[in-house]
């Protein structure tokens, strides 16, 4: 009998991964106004420069772009096959930044490499440490962050690699922050944006109780990562966890937070850079999704109306009027599914 080389891929297992290990993704995916669409139909989503092609343009923006996260869900994507395909969880963000708007017609593919690696006490699974760029069809950066991700082992048996922890900013700094070629918040339309709000009536402490809440539903949760091309098997396939639950790709909680926010928040239009940011607990369907947001820093910006609010967003599994981020002990407060750290940009 001819033996023939398996043609299928069984996804990278924790001791596949070395320190230096550079990972091409495919595919590259081309952005549509059908994205748009889709962003809007299974996130309630209401951010004004995203919506509307008029408003983009009347604050300089010469095309109509889609909201950040879009980019990074399809960016986020392409890295799953080679790096969260067996993985237990996605732990945390650092280091994000968004380089150039994304806009319908571009094509974004993904490249990452291995920083770091730390095999679990319980030696069945690790935490692999990975930084990824995406690139447009020009070559351009468009967004790079890093992450970190648990992922099982193969053999639990095989030894464990030297343990690599990288060091990563506690944040991104204000003047590392790209502002959007031609962005001009002077003659900022309030009333079509939803809220009076802007960047001086934020004060550093401040917190918001953006009130609505959302209830995930298997089928808006399996439509999100079938968009996004996520292929990890906890998110699909309900025998990759012993509960047998399809746990809820935690890229979707981010994107139900953030259109929560606009309760709040509405003038936070562009999102520059995400700090950091740590899944603290599982989401399944039928938790209902809230959010509170902290505002932890402001700066200034050089262009022309143009502010940036360092906000802290949390999502919890119900609603915390109290918004407590952490009990007694330190750790994250039961209920809390969330606590990102961010930049967007505001009009002053």
């Amino acid at each position: 009998m001819m033996t023939r080389m398996a043609k299928t891929n069984p996804g990278n297992f924790f001791e596949d991964f070395h320190v230096g290990q550079v990972l091409e993704h495919a595919t590259p995916r081309t952005i549509t106004e059908g994205d748009r669409a889709l962003y809007g139909a299974i996130y309630p989503t209401r951010f004004a420069v995203p919506s509307s092609a008029a408003f983009a343009a009347s604050v300089g923006l010469e095309r109509h772009p889609v909201e950040e996260l879009v980019a990074f869900h399809v960016a986020f994507g392409k890295t799953v096959p080679d790096v969260s395909l067996n993985a237990v969880a996605n732990l945390g963000y650092a280091e994000c930044r968004f380089h150039r708007p994304v806009h319908p017609g571009d094509t974004l593919r993904t490249r990452s490499e291995v920083i770091g690696l730390k095999q679990n006490s319980n030696g069945r699974s690790g935490v692999v440490y990975v930084r990824s760029t995406a690139t447009d069809q020009d070559g351009e950066v468009a967004l790079d962050w890093a992450r970190w991700v648990m992922v099982h082992k193969r053999d639990p048996e095989s030894p464990a690699p030297e343990t690599v922890v990288p060091e990563l900013a506690p944040y991104v700094a204000a003047a590392d922050l790209v502002v959007p070629a031609g962005l001009d918040f002077t003659d900022y339309d309030t009333t079509a944006a939803g809220e009076p709000h802007r960047w001086d009536d934020y004060e550093v402490g401040e917190r918001i109780d953006h009130v609505d809440g959302v209830t995930l539903t298997e089928a808006e949760h399996m439509m999100a990562t079938r968009l996004w091309q996520n292929t990890a098997k906890v998110h699909f396939n309900t025998e990759a966890r012993p509960d047998g639950r399809r746990l809820v790709y935690g890229g979707h909680v981010i994107s139900l937070a953030r259109a929560l926010s606009f309760n709040g928040l509405a003038n936070a239009q562009l999102v520059a850079a995400i700090n950091a940011g740590a899944h603290t607990a599982p989401a399944f369907a039928g938790d209902t999704v809230y959010a509170w947001s902290e505002v932890l820093d402001k700066a200034e910006t050089s262009a022309p109306g143009v502010g940036a609010l360092r906000l802290r967003l949390v999502a919890t599994k119900g609603r915390d009027e109290s918004m407590t981020l952490r009990g007694e002990d330190g750790k994250h407060a039961a209920g809390v599914l969330l606590d990102l750290d961010y930049w967007a940009f505001v009009p002053r």
